[in-house]
């Protein structure tokens, strides 16, 4: 769920990078984004430095090191005003938010039931989870990425949790505490805000870490195309992983194909089942501020479309596809880094915008198609699907909006996210909304296989108090006509203090071309705030009550995250 991209240290707080470019006719280092850092001369000859040199460089980095954070601990402990609750980490990582360590592959526990044979494989969810307790503000969205995966093969699970090996989480882990900025808890108040941005400065100049090689955290979610597996955020490019045999998670690090050093991705790219094409794009704070683009089944990026219709930088989160469209918002939740200067954060809501929605054709070279209409009231977060009805006339859009959307930086709680259905009139450009249930839902997702077509079944979590979420939710779509009521067909609450996350579907037959869309399993991890275990769930979509038909007992518990997918044998033995 990050918002702001690593473009704005490159605007806010340094303009062309400081003291590289520089003539010195001391040594000076000369950085390669591929490769470690060499030790060159004015004339360009070797300098080979003795150990005595490598010392001394050694404690002059260790000075500078306890020096900012020195700095650091001055502005949290003085000059931060009392945390609010959003960023005040005894309430953030409180309970079953608060981070574990990671964990090498260990074999489960089938508790009750047993796995149905169709989920060899690896189920992988992201979510954030801090290497170090924060020293002064933080915000969940702040934490860094863990993998928590359950590979299962013959009935049998293995369960492992691994950091993502970001740029960020390696040098603060090298370090031993946290020093690159996080985006959103920084912004407590101007003074605060400015003396964090001057101790940045200092850290870059001095070469304690190079922003140009990202400072995402790579917590947000897990996508598979062109052959590989990524974890993601949109602050930053998509790191590429692998899952060994036995059940290990393996980074391999930043996939700098997708975009330059400085740019980012979405967290939630759109796979095309049948094609293996995957969709995606980057948000900024300058213009353009949204960029679309294409990657083809061997994933190699394709030419970027530059979308300057878009008038102002605000948050765009996820996006939706079908036959012949790509599907944008342009919501309320707007990104204004000037408002740092006002000792405000960037990313605020102006209810005073009319949200709209921008549709470009799926294979645009150009903008020159591209039009926006004006929704009010629609600030979605999280699409469910889309496809074309009517010929072509009619595309038709399912979506979590969320109401009373100023709550949502601060009060989650206070919000609600209504799943709707819009449908837009290619020709006429009008927009026509009703809602599909009387829950607070989020987090929908569907059989992967229908991605971009008509879908009929969409599965989404049950929102509790903030975050939480209570159950899970299945909806018929084909029930959303213009008398119809609640769309909900069946649906399951986990029991008292029981908790889960997104859910996940898993059909039961993938390569059966003739199988019933809802024919699978959903599945998720589950934790007892009672017991204080968690456990992996698998739940027959079929059945009227989404019957448990599997429960795993895990080794250790699993913080409630974001987004995750399942990943089948097969996939992960090309990854080898």
């Amino acid at each position: 769920m990050d918002t702001l991209s690593s473009s704005f240290l490159e605007k806010h707080c340094i303009t062309s990078p400081p003291l590289l470019h520089l003539q010195f006719k001391t040594p000076t280092v000369r950085i390669n984004l591929n490769s470690k850092p060499k030790i060159s001369s004015s004339m360009g000859t070797t300098v080979h430095t003795s150990k005595e040199q490598k010392i001394t460089g050694k404690k002059k980095q260790s000075l500078l090191t306890n020096f900012f954070k020195s700095l650091d601990d001055f502005v949290c402990k003085f000059i931060d005003p009392p945390h609010r609750p959003s960023v005040d980490p005894k309430i953030v990582l409180s309970g079953n938010f608060a981070p574990v360590d990671e964990l090498p592959p260990t074999a489960c526990e089938v508790e009750e039931g047993a796995i149905p044979p169709c989920l060899d494989g690896a189920y992988i969810r992201n979510g954030p989870n801090p290497q170090f307790t924060p020293r002064g503000p933080h915000h969940l969205f702040d934490g860094d990425g863990m993998l928590h995966s359950i590979k299962i093969s013959n009935g049998k699970a293995t369960f492992c949790s691994r950091f993502v090996k970001t740029y960020k989480y390696t040098v603060e882990r090298d370090i031993g505490f946290p020093i690159i900025i996080n985006f959103f808890s920084a912004y407590t108040s101007l003074l605060a805000t400015m003396a964090r941005y001057t101790v940045a400065v200092g850290r870059v100049i001095s070469g304690q870490y190079d922003f140009r090689r990202g400072t995402g955290n790579a917590n947000t979610s897990v996508a598979h195309f062109g052959g590989k597996l990524f974890a993601l955020c949109e602050s930053d490019l998509p790191y590429a992983f692998y899952q060994t045999p036995r059940g290990d998670i393996i980074t391999l690090g930043r996939h700098e194909d997708y975009g330059a050093p400085l740019e980012s991705m979405t967290a939630h790219p759109k796979v095309d089942y049948e094609t293996g094409e995957a969709f995606a794009y980057r948000h900024n704070i300058k213009r353009p501020y949204l960029t679309y683009f294409r990657i083809n089944p061997d994933g190699i990026k394709q030419p970027e479309v530059k979308i300057f219709s878009k008038k102002q930088a605000s948050l765009v989160h996820d996006f939706a596809i079908t036959k012949n469209y790509a599907i944008f918002p342009d919501s309320q939740i707007v990104i204004r880094p000037a408002e740092v200067m006002k000792g405000n954060q960037p990313a605020l809501v102006d209810p005073t915008k009319v949200p709209k929605l921008g549709i470009i054709p799926r294979y645009a070279e150009d903008e020159k198609e591209m039009w926006w209409v004006e929704v009010p009231g629609l600030n979605f977060v999280h699409a469910v699907n889309a496809w074309e009805e009517d010929g072509g006339d009619t595309i038709v859009m399912v979506a979590a909006n969320v109401l009373a959307v100023e709550h949502f930086m601060e009060r989650l709680d206070m919000t609600h996210s209504l799943i709707e259905r819009i449908e837009i009139n290619v020709k006429t450009k009008i927009v026509t909304r009703r809602p599909m249930a009387a829950r607070c839902l989020d987090f929908p997702v569907i059989n992967p296989a229908y991605v971009g077509k008509k879908t009929r079944y969409m599965y989404a979590a049950i929102l509790s108090a903030g975050p939480k979420v209570a159950g899970v939710a299945k909806l018929d779509l084909s029930l959303s006509t213009v008398e119809s009521g609640d769309c909900t067909v069946a649906s399951r609450l986990y029991g008292p203090g029981c908790y889960g996350g997104e859910p996940c579907f898993v059909p039961r037959e993938p390569d059966n071309p003739t199988a019933e869309e809802d024919d699978g399993y959903i599945v998720n991890y589950i934790f007892n705030e009672i017991t204080q275990e968690s456990k992996f769930i698998v739940m027959d979509t079929k059945s009227p009550n989404l019957e448990i038909v599997a429960i795993v007992k895990l080794p250790q518990r699993v913080p409630y995250g974001f987004h995750g997918m399942f990943v089948r044998e097969c996939d992960l033995q090309k990854l080898y």
